[in-house]
């Protein structure tokens, strides 16, 4: 129980190898990739999830102890401590990907929990969390990805420069958002392996980062807002690109 609770932080995290995954569809998503160390649940969690929690360790804790396990308003009662699990960008890209994300600075958990939600949904290859990003293994990413991040391979990388560098070697074309990029999204080329690359949500990605892609792409824009959420801005440009592939 006292290990458990030091995964609430990155660092202790990042020692164990190890997450907490909080509530049924989490702990359900992780079981199914055999993820799961152990589960602590109370006794009422245990008996409503008795199904989900067969062939599981499982250890009875009272509701005092499984709140302090908690990180959310309403605690769900069940918890388990999986492994992370491993990812390596150049296995992904062995497999000749048409699709990658990449988040350079992303600094809130809940757009990097909806970026890896998006990945998924729109049949990204992997995403990578570079930079200075969020670990995407706390507890406000995990619910925001919902399952997602148990379904698509999640990597963090702390130079952007070697990811890019990885990604233009394997055959991908690498694009950036930016406010003012050279091209729109309506002209952009997108039937072939392409990586994303988007920027943090204060400042975007820096010039320096912006022209290690291919093509610095803006989304074209007929109202009055001056620029989207990463997370809004992912949307498009992943949906877009799935889509020309569809189409190919």
């Amino acid at each position: 129980m006292v290990a458990a609770v030091k995964l609430q932080r990155h660092t202790g995290r990042r020692r164990a190898g190890r997450f907490l995954a909080e509530g049924p569809n989490l702990v359900e998503a992780a079981a199914r990739r055999g993820l799961v160390v152990e589960v602590f649940a109370t006794a009422a969690a245990a008996e409503r999830h008795a199904e989900l929690l067969g062939g599981l360790t499982v250890h009875e804790v009272t509701e005092r102890a499984a709140k302090a396990l908690s990180e959310t308003v309403t605690p769900s009662g069940l918890v388990a401590v999986c492994t992370t699990p491993d990812g390596d960008l150049s296995d992904v890209l062995a497999g000749r990907p048409r699709l990658v994300v990449v988040a350079v600075d992303l600094s809130e958990p809940g757009n990097a929990g909806t970026l890896i939600r998006l990945a998924d949904a729109m049949g990204a290859a992997a995403v990578v969390f570079a930079g200075h990003s969020v670990d995407p293994y706390n507890g406000k990413c995990l619910r925001s990805s919902a399952g997602s991040i148990f379904a698509v391979p999640v990597m963090v990388a702390a130079d952007t420069d070697d990811v890019v560098s990885g990604l233009r070697e394997a055959g991908l074309q690498v694009l950036a958002t930016t406010l003012d990029g050279e091209v729109s999204l309506d002209d952009a080329e997108l039937g072939g392996p392409t990586a994303w690359v988007f920027g943090g949500e204060a400042q975007g990605l820096s010039a320096q980062t912006a022209a290690l892609a291919d093509r610095r792409v803006t989304i074209p824009m007929a109202g009055g807002a001056e620029s989207l959420n990463v997370a809004a801005a992912a949307a498009i440009c992943l949906y877009q690109s799935a889509r020309a592939h569809r189409r190919r």
